[in-house]
């Protein structure tokens, strides 16, 4: 595979091939080999629940242990240490059935002991729109987050031919599609656990 550089991101954002919108500073979000993503205004976390663990099987939605925050322009969210919430990225984005990408957090945000994803920041060639980020405080500091920061950077990277069968396929199990807010896991709905 072979990530894109800053001429191939502008010219494919510029023929349509890839999408990210607002793109509200190219100048400053495209780097040399990646397109730097700003969080949105909508964060999720677990609340403090009496049931023992969370069991992907459980007939109730997981995300009925969550709950949802919406923070203002201007205001903070504040992650403390050991804590976990979803985001998501004040950008839409859509990849091309040729084209993988992963989100990777920013440097900046990292030596504040932030992390932007824990485990899914691959992003499959097909799939469009707000992508979630998992965001982790492993530091001893609480850290304010600000929705419209730059807080992770995306990479494209070629594939050996176009994907038989993108994410949004009619075939694939493409759960998180058109995502607008941070989603929760969906992991229930996976074929191996719904027998």
């Amino acid at each position: 595979m072979t990530i894109l550089s800053d001429i191939y991101i502008k010219k494919f954002l510029k023929e349509g091939k890839i999408l990210i919108s607002p793109l509200i500073d190219p100048e400053r979000q495209i780097q040399p080999s990646s397109v730097d993503l700003r969080i949105g205004n909508e964060f999720k976390g677990f609340k403090i629940i009496k049931k023992p663990y969370i069991d992907p099987k459980d007939p109730e939605n997981i995300d009925s242990y969550m709950e949802s925050v919406h923070v203002e322009e201007g205001e903070a969210f504040i992650i403390h240490p050991n804590e976990f919430t979803l985001a998501t990225t004040l950008e839409t984005v859509k990849v091309p059935d040729n084209l993988v990408a992963r989100v990777e957090g920013r440097s900046s945000m990292g030596r504040l002991g932030i992390t932007m994803h824990v485990t899914a920041g691959f992003i499959d060639p097909g799939f469009e729109g707000k992508i979630t980020l998992e965001i982790s405080n492993i530091g001893k500091m609480p850290v304010a987050l600000y929705p419209g920061q730059r807080a992770c950077q995306i990479v494209f990277e070629t594939m050996t031919s176009p994907a038989e069968k993108p994410y949004g396929h009619p075939d694939r199990d493409s759960k998180y599609m058109g995502q607008t807010k941070p989603e929760g896991s969906r992991i229930k709905q996976d074929y191996e656990l719904r027998r």
